[in-house]
């Protein structure tokens, strides 16, 4: 099979490999879309200490299953399944209260579980048994199924910021997890949602998702927009879904009293300390967490959300390569001149 082989940092070789062999109790998945997330530019230049060269990256993954072990229940052979990271160990007390993406086995695939960049990709034991593993109808497309990982991380945000009925919401960049929130914060509830950004080409694709209000970071003062924009009280959340330690620092300045920060976006190693007073935070009694990850249950959830079109990702999705053009698809990533980028391996 055509593999995309991460070979060492800065070294992603087209070349020709075995199809993986499945024993009894794994399953081979020929891999139809995979999208290129922002975490693997930073693995294909920089590495990762849970990924180990040569290897195969990319997680966030949607095709079709084409072998099973005798010993597999889970999925039959011809379904269209989706794929997410995160994959729990099952054993930890993390992983039995539900919080497995806080394992610290810490198993994820296109990690230690080589990935999507492939034709063909092995389904092992631990992930069919444990992980994020959701078979998904024809109405929904291989790419748009692929997208269910993000979006699952997505729900995972609002999830811990208690997002409920009536809440005002602001979004600090409007990347695919910023416009996937709002559609996201509407069904769970959200009065009003605030969306900003810095660029004009993110700022125009993320229009057609229709917040209340859309707000440029580089020609307004964010902090005071956003007070005015909630009659002077401030968001009841703020999500900053971009990697940039001002926004994190702005959204603790603009929140609402009592009200919920996520510092969703990482950022960059080489970014300054966040500067922040934390008599902020003790006299508005407000909740600052972060979030990363998911488990197989919000996975599971984000599958059906897209199969019901209650959050679209359609068009977020700008650009789709085949696999032997996949060093295009990461420089067009890395211009950031679209949103979602498809790679096609079959």
């Amino acid at each position: 099979m055509l593999a995309a082989v991460l070979e060492a940092p800065d070294r992603l070789t087209l070349r020709e490999v075995p199809i993986p062999e499945i024993d009894d109790d794994s399953a081979l998945l020929e891999v139809k879309s995979v999208a290129i997330c922002g975490s693997d530019v930073r693995i294909l230049h920089h590495g990762n200490p849970r990924v180990k060269p040569p290897t195969i990256i990319g997680h966030e993954i949607a095709g079709v299953v084409t072998k099973v072990g005798r010993h597999v229940t889970r999925i039959k052979e011809g379904q269209r399944i989706a794929l997410g990271a995160d994959v729990p160990c099952g054993q930890c007390s993390w992983c039995r209260n539900g919080q497995g993406n806080n394992c610290a086995t810490n198993l994820a695939v296109g990690y230690q579980i080589p990935g999507g960049f492939a034709q063909y990709m092995k389904l092992p034991r631990v992930l069919l048994e444990e992980g994020p593993v959701t078979p998904f109808t024809d109405g929904l497309s291989f790419d748009e199924a692929a997208l269910a990982e993000p979006l699952a991380c997505a729900i995972n945000g609002l999830e811990l910021v208690g997002m409920s009925l009536g809440k005002t919401v602001v979004l600090i960049g409007l990347g695919p997890i910023g416009c996937m929130m709002i559609d996201l914060a509407r069904i769970m509830g959200a009065v009003q949602v605030i969306a900003i950004q810095r660029s004009a080409l993110r700022m125009e694709i993320a229009r057609a998702y229709d917040a209340d209000a859309y707000v440029y970071s580089s020609q307004e003062n964010i902090v005071q927009r956003c007070r005015e924009l909630t009659g002077g009280e401030g968001p009841d959340v703020v999500i900053t879904t971009c990697g940039d330690v001002a926004a994190h620092e702005q959204a603790i300045e603009m929140v609402a009293h009592r009200g919920f920060v996520n510092l969703f976006g990482g950022l960059p190693k080489d970014a300054r300390p966040m500067s922040l007073l934390s008599n902020t935070i003790h006299y508005k009694e407000c909740f600052v967490t972060g979030s990363h990850g998911c488990v197989p249950r919000q996975h599971e959830a984000a599958v059906r959300l897209l199969e019901n079109s209650r959050v679209r990702v359609k068009p977020l999705i700008t650009h789709r390569f085949p696999l032997a053009k996949i060093d295009e698809a990461f420089n067009v990533m890395e211009s950031r001149q679209g949103m979602k980028i498809m790679v096609h391996p079959n």
